[in-house]
């Protein structure tokens, strides 16, 4: 049986509990005899786990339903420029709200197809997002009139079709009698499979009234049980390995250890058996990147040579939560063999060669940390490459990349959220140590460019919720085109990240990957510095922009106090050269452009 397979079956058995769950307090309930709305019922659901954002754009088809959101006093609405920027910012909120999804609100047709290439992005990258599209009434959908926002065919079902590529479960509701039930299942799934979900609302059963009573039971977004002869079997096998390797183990963790919900059980596993442990660019900040055990990034043939050979010749490697995509591996340059590997994830266990559908990291990992513990001393001994990166001392005063990005590392604090755009900026920062409970927040999979606007400005009110430190984006000018709309809805909120801006004068990836002096890869050039004023801020009071041209000028900006402390908004235009990038991008753009082999032409 596959593990898609037996996911399927533990999610009915979940949905099955709950419903017996359900009913066996309904008669206890206080809420028995009480009604609310369809929309009602939705809204308090989300409230119930942990949702305060609702991020989109109103369109008649929601408008009745947005009621609900607005009139709730523990959830607010943030209206947003347009549905893709919305669908960033549901992904920004949830991934920096670890265990609570994003909510993204659309309305028909035009306004979630808008969202979906942000939805796409959350499906790669294993994000909790639920789209929620107001429709038209369910007379409507049957009787097919040539409503605007349709294809002008009758196919009231197409967009719904569309979403079912993109989403892990969808649903429509069409009957008050089954919203309840479906409602809850909907979130369930998005949560417990970190995976976006798609909810069609009609305008008539947003406003049906059913029983309330099903709110008394609390939903369980906890993964399944593992089969325990399974696991048993399992844990018995990864011991032997690491006996057999004598000591000779590292930790590999990467992206979906976050979006599985656990760095808890990942911390353990670290403190408990000393066993060195590394990140795949996705996994960044999985683990605290001061811990004395961390040796930094490992990408393939792309790493640090002391990581590569560290990793590349350890006797057996525990990796968790992995996504082995191109920019993650460095073009799949892992040398990593089968035979030494154990693979953890959210819903199977590889031992080598050999699959384990159904057992699942979450329940795994802490039975694994207890066995593996006698294991520590002979651990320790294991050397661990220092993580560090020290700023270059370069004769010109030019901003390079070679200097840019260690020296703001020295910028960075304890809690601090970094965002870094596809491209330039996330390949810059794989090599900084970021310090205690910093965030690194990146698109490396799914890759669209101007994602990070959107995902900031829910990575802001994420970061607010969970009382975390400043929020600090790193992008690029032609990505920032993209999505720029974003940041007035920043500061209609009062929201306060520092950006910065680095204006190299188009595509720098694409420059490396192909077409280094193509005029496809150029960009109109803006006036950066004139942007927050434009979009609705008070320059020198509700926001602050600087552009800097030189080593100097940026270093004197890094130690202001006034700046650091980032009381209001704040955009810095880093003028650099456009041919320059950081060294793992460079690598990363040579294999590349060898996989995809464009020709060169020649006249």
């Amino acid at each position: 049986m596959t593990s898609q397979a037996v996911a399927s079956l533990q999610t009915e058995v979940t949905k099955l509990r709950h419903e017996l769950q359900t009913l066996k307090v309904e008669g206890e309930s206080p809420l028995a005899e009480e009604t609310m709305f369809v929309g009602q019922y939705l809204v308090e659901r989300l409230v119930q786990l942990g949702v305060t954002k609702m991020f989109g754009v109103p369109g008649d088809f929601n408008l009745g339903f947005l009621d609900f959101v607005e009139d709730h006093p523990k959830i607010d609405w943030v209206g947003d420029c347009n549905e893709l920027n919305a669908a960033y910012a549901a992904d920004g909120y949830a991934r920096i709200n670890e265990g609570i999804l994003g909510v993204v609100t659309t309305t028909f047709g035009v306004g979630e197809l808008s969202a979906m290439n942000g939805i796409a992005g959350a499906f790669a990258e294993h994000v909790p997002v639920l789209h929620l599209v107001g429709v038209p009434s369910t007379a409507q959908q049957k009787s097919r009139p040539m409503l605007h926002h349709t294809l002008g065919d009758g196919r009231y079902d197409a967009y719904y079709k569309a979403s079912q590529q993109f989403t892990i479960s969808e649903t429509a509701l069409n009957s008050k009698d089954t919203a309840a039930a479906e409602i809850d299942r909907i979130l369930t799934e998005c949560l417990v499979m970190a995976r976006p979900v798609y909810l069609m609302l009609p305008t008539d059963i947003a406003y049906e009234r059913i029983p309330a009573k099903r709110l008394k039971t609390p939903l369980n977004v906890d993964p399944p049980e593992n089969d325990p002869d399974v696991e048993k079997f399992v844990l018995d096998e990864i011991v032997k390995l690491v006996d057999e390797a004598a000591n000779d183990v590292v930790i590999l963790v990467d992206a979906c250890a976050i979006r599985h919900g656990v760095r808890a059980e990942v911390k353990e596993l670290c403190d408990h058996t000393n066993f060195p442990v590394y990140a795949a660019p996705m996994g960044k900040t999985a683990v605290n990147e001061s811990y004395e055990r961390y040796g930094g990034i490992y990408v393939g043939s792309i790493s640090s040579p002391d990581v590569k050979e560290k990793v590349e010749s350890a006797k057996l490697i525990i990796s968790i939560g992995a996504l082995k995509s191109d920019y993650n591996t460095g073009e799949f340059s892992y040398h990593i063999p089968t035979q030494r590997t154990v693979e953890l994830h959210s819903d199977h266990t590889r031992v080598r060669f050999a699959g384990f559908p159904g057992i699942g990291m979450k329940r795994l990992l802490p039975k694994l940390t207890s066995r593996l513990e006698r294991f520590k001393e002979g651990a320790q001994k294991l050397a661990v490459p220092k993580f560090q990166l020290s700023v270059p001392e370069e004769k010109n005063d030019d901003i390079t990349h070679t200097w840019l990005w260690p020296r703001v590392g020295q910028f960075f604090k304890a809690k601090d959220v970094v965002v870094a755009e596809t491209g330039t900026a996330s390949f810059g920062l794989l090599d900084v140590p970021l310090p205690q409970d910093a965030m690194f927040v990146s698109q490396i999979l799914w890759g669209s460019i101007g994602w990070t606007v959107g995902a900031t400005l829910g990575a802001c009110f994420g970061a607010l919720d969970r009382d975390l430190g400043r929020t600090i984006l790193f992008i690029g000018d032609g990505s920032a085109q993209v999505t720029v709309q974003e940041f007035s809805v920043m500061m209609h909120w009062g929201l306060k990240p520092i950006i910065f801006l680095l204006n190299n004068e188009g595509y720098t990836i694409e420059r490396y990957i192909h077409g280094m002096d193509r005029k496809y890869n150029d960009i109109t050039q803006w006036k950066w510095t004139h942007l927050l004023d434009t979009l609705g801020g008070e320059e020198g009071k509700t926001c602050k922009s600087y552009c800097v041209r030189s080593k100097r000028e940026l270093s004197d900006l890094l130690h202001d106090s006034a700046f650091a402390k980032a009381e209001v908004i704040q955009l810095v235009e880093v003028i650099m050269d456009k041919k320059d990038a950081p060294r793992a991008l460079k690598g990363e753009a040579e294999l590349s452009g060898k996989s995809k082999q464009h020709p060169v032409l020649e006249y």
